[in-house]
């Protein structure tokens, strides 16, 4: 059944969503550049989770450090790909999808525009990305907010997927199994000998309506 929404509500969504994001990144970022030492843990909640503070070259969760640009290139097509196709959208959930991938691309592209290079030098496109959140007992990689934000956009994009919800709202319906009998109908039965009686008036045929 098809479930779509007006182009307006659909677009303000992801338009809310991508901005909570961003904000909830650069902020968190700016905090962290002014309250944490750098390469220091800062235990939060014990082991579970802690506070540190690294420059990342790389892509989420440290992912191929040294090829800062090739993400700032890709960042940047992800972001005009998002806006070029946003008026196509009339899916709630992929709104937020698409809302939570603009922004957190949004939030580490800003980094690699503003921040530092590994040589203390501010180089447009070639920024470090700022790290914090430390979950040892989950994975070794520094993490922030903004790629929280992709790696669950990418996990519901796929939950999406295999459910069978489609951009534009609507939903696959499941086949009908044509081999089937339609409800309420009974099978043919054919019925034999004791229907239709052999023998005539007075004569003691098996079992037939003229038998005694």
């Amino acid at each position: 059944m098809a479930v779509k929404r007006p182009v307006w509500a659909v677009l303000t969504l992801l338009g809310v969503c991508a901005v909570v994001v961003y904000l909830a990144d650069q902020l968190s970022k700016f905090w962290v550049k002014n309250t944490l030492p750098e390469g220091v843990s800062n235990p939060v909640l014990g082991d579970f989770l802690q506070f540190y503070f690294v420059r990342n070259p790389g892509a989420a969760f440290s992912i191929a450090s040294g090829s800062t640009w090739i993400f700032s290139i890709l960042a940047a097509i992800v972001t005009i790909v998002i806006i070029v196709f946003a008026r196509k959208i009339r899916s709630v959930a992929w709104a937020v999808v698409f809302g939570l991938l603009l922004g957190g691309t949004l939030g580490n592209l800003t980094d690699r525009l503003t921040q530092q290079n590994a040589e203390g030098v501010v180089e447009f496109g070639h920024g470090l990305v700022i790290d914090f959140i430390y979950t040892p007992w989950m994975m070794p990689a520094i993490y922030n907010i903004a790629d929280i934000s992709i790696v669950s956009s990418m996990c519901l994009l796929v939950i999406l997927t295999f459910s069978g919800i489609h951009i534009d709202g609507t939903r696959e319906t499941r086949k009908k199994n044509t081999n089937e009998p339609p409800i309420g109908s009974n099978p043919t039965v054919t019925l034999q000998g004791g229907l239709t009686g052999q023998g005539g008036p007075g004569n003691g045929g098996t079992g037939g309506a003229g038998g005694n």
